[in-house]
């Protein structure tokens, strides 16, 4: 048995691997899943679920082991693209990080009041034992994932909501069947029509490595990728080694930084624990701003002569990036758990149909009116991550941007950066809803959704008075 848990991690490892490979043959021999921009790690996903224990048992792996690997491959990825060098941008593209930070905060906003809303209307209609903040769910389980909408309903079921965990899962699978089932069709039909539309934006010119080496220049706010090799005198360590040790050694001063949070927080009881946790769910934004700090740090030391060379590479850390994401987007949809639609089903089939809905409108409608670039790219990667996982969202994009031309994948990285600190206010009004049921005042449900709906179009008005103003 020991032996069998020493190897868990590398045989889902093999597993996953086997997965991307198989998943590659077919999307290369079958034209259905290249005209219909079918993403190859979602193949490969779909096929790890009915070859998994739940359905052929095939693979033997369990959902615990494989969220393991998702946990930190998702801080691995961040990382590696956190760590890259950006361009100065043109004039009308700059800002999308900070407009991305607030979309991101906006539609977690609009899920929370429309997750919120529904579950009050059903607990003071037809189902008075629902309990009542189950509709917070939504924005943890489609905007969050499996592993925050898991944590916190768990944690709800010491005060009474029974199955929490369960249905956070659930509500987390229904979020990543909207990311592809809808989500693919739905981004077709964009790519067919984005010119009608008004969704093509300004064309990006890309210029490809020379076969004897040279520089590929990819127009995504990351300066010109290089793959001139370090001359003798400053070559220490293989280039690729350096990549893995800046990472390694800044998700450790992730964990860190983390268990410093924690400890911190614990003296706020109900309120330090549930931002604590939310904040180890938010362990990849940690780390996207611990890179930042890195690579500002390098820079200075490089401006100042301290140092002769940064030591980060465009190229390799956009292949590490790319392997992480394939290996976590294969392993999310792997891992999604059939059997945990028990109880409580017709409420969550009820917030979950609203909430897709209504997240699509909105995925369309703010990227719409917020950009002036790369309009179809960031409604995939938006629209993928408010609904499934960042994985899922990563995995769209790629699909109509397979060479990282656009800017989407580094605002999405960036702005979650700018997300962060923007939103750890609303983790307290989180707490203020749950304990307006653990003290039976049902106040406090009214006083948490007016702030949430007064932040939320607070955070809508800037972002559309800033597009204005720059149009």
């Amino acid at each position: 048995m020991g032996i069998e848990l020493f190897w868990e991690y590398v045989k889902n490892f093999i597993i996953l691997s086997i997965l991307l490979f198989v998943s590659m043959l077919i999307k290369s021999r079958i034209r259905f899943f290249q005209k219909y921009l079918i993403p190859t790690a979602i193949i490969g996903g779909f096929i790890g679920l009915v070859l998994g224990p739940e359905v052929l048992n095939v693979f033997r792996f369990t959902s615990d082991s494989m969220g393991v690997l998702i946990y930190h491959l998702m801080a691995v990825g961040f990382i590696a693209l956190a760590l890259k060098d950006r361009q100065k941008k043109p004039s009308d593209e700059r800002g999308g990080v900070f407009k991305t930070g607030l979309a991101i905060i906006s539609a977690y906003l609009m899920q929370a009041i429309l997750g919120f809303a529904i579950s009050l209307i059903l607990v003071y209609t037809i189902f008075p034992d629902l309990f009542p903040t189950f509709g917070l769910l939504l924005p943890l389980g489609f905007g969050q994932g499996a592993g925050e909408a898991y944590s916190i309903g768990y944690s709800w079921e010491a005060l009474g909501f029974k199955n929490g965990g369960n249905i956070g899962l659930s509500i987390a699978m229904i979020g990543l069947v909207w990311s592809i089932i809808p989500g693919i069709p739905i981004l077709n039909f964009l790519v067919r029509r984005k010119e009608k539309l008004g969704l093509a934006g300004i064309k990006i010119q890309e210029v490809l490595p020379e076969e004897n080496g040279g520089s590929q220049e990819i127009s995504n706010g990351f300066a010109p990728a290089t793959f001139k090799p370090y001359i003798a005198e400053e070559k220490v360590v293989d280039r690729f080694t350096v990549q893995i040790a800046l990472i390694g050694s800044i998700y450790l001063a992730t964990f860190y930084l983390l268990k410093g949070f924690s400890a911190l927080l614990a003296p706020l009881g109900d309120y330090g624990q549930t931002v604590s946790q939310l904040l180890w769910g938010f362990h990849f934004v940690i780390a996207t701003l611990l890179a930042i700090l890195v690579k500002f740090i390098l820079g200075l030391l490089k401006k100042r002569n301290w140092v002769r060379v940064i030591h980060t590479d465009n190229y390799l850390l956009q292949r590490v990036s790319d392997t992480t994401f394939d290996y976590m987007i294969v392993a999310s949809i792997a891992a999604i758990s059939i059997v945990i639609l028990r109880e409580n089903w017709i409420p969550i089939l009820i917030l979950t149909t609203v909430g897709g809905a209504v997240t699509t409108v909105f995925s369309i409608f703010i990227c719409k009116r917020v950009y002036r670039r790369n309009i179809l790219e960031h409604i995939a990667v938006l629209y993928g991550t408010w609904t499934g996982t960042i994985s899922t969202g990563v995995a769209l994009l790629r699909e109509i941007d397979p060479e990282a031309k656009s800017s989407a994948a580094e605002d999405l990285v960036l702005g979650s950066g700018v997300a962060l600190p923007i939103g750890v206010p609303l983790f307290f009004v989180l707490g203020m809803a749950v304990n307006g049921y653990k003290t039976q005042n049902p106040m406090l449900y009214l006083y948490s959704m007016l702030i949430f709906i007064a932040f939320f179009g607070t955070l809508l008005a800037i972002l559309l008075i800033r597009r204005k103003a720059r149009s």
